[in-house]
């Protein structure tokens, strides 16, 4: 195989309808537009949400609470199952998972959770930890130390 034989697969490209473009096309005169009218018109049509006048459906609904965008504090997730390549007995801290690729950033810290299977003797020092993935690590002979 050379690189002009490269080709699409047939029918999987389609050619652009070309509108305006003569009465034989079949999409001239008035482009599948249809006779004057706002949609008719270059830059023509309503905003989303627009209800020709009326009181749209966002605005005619009752609104309520709030999101506090200063309560939520993201956290770096990390499930069990992924730190099974660590040797047996290494001490697993925030700052090896990030050197290791696991976690790109754990700014406000990191949670461990219980999905996979771990059969090392881990020691595990982290923020937050799930009671599933706590007792997987000490059912392995590891432990948890909750920062």
């Amino acid at each position: 195989m050379r690189l002009h034989e490269l080709h699409p697969a047939p029918g999987s490209r389609r050619k652009k309808n070309r509108v305006g473009r003569g009465i034989g096309s079949g999409l001239g005169k008035t482009a599948g537009r249809g006779h004057k009218g706002q949609k008719a018109r270059s830059g023509g049509g309503v905003r989303r949400g627009f209800e020709g006048g009326q009181m749209p459906l966002i605005r005619r609904i009752p609104k309520r609470g709030f999101t506090n965008i200063f309560a939520r504090k993201p956290v770096a997730i990390i499930n069990v199952g992924d730190l099974e390549r660590f040797d047996d007995g290494t001490v697993v801290t925030p700052e090896l998972l990030a050197e290791a690729g696991l976690v790109k950033q754990a700014r406000n810290g990191v949670k461990l959770l219980g999905e996979g299977q771990i059969s090392k003797k881990l020691t595990v020092k982290i923020q937050a930890a799930s009671s599933q993935a706590i007792a997987k690590i000490e059912a392995a002979g590891g432990k948890v130390e909750v920062m």
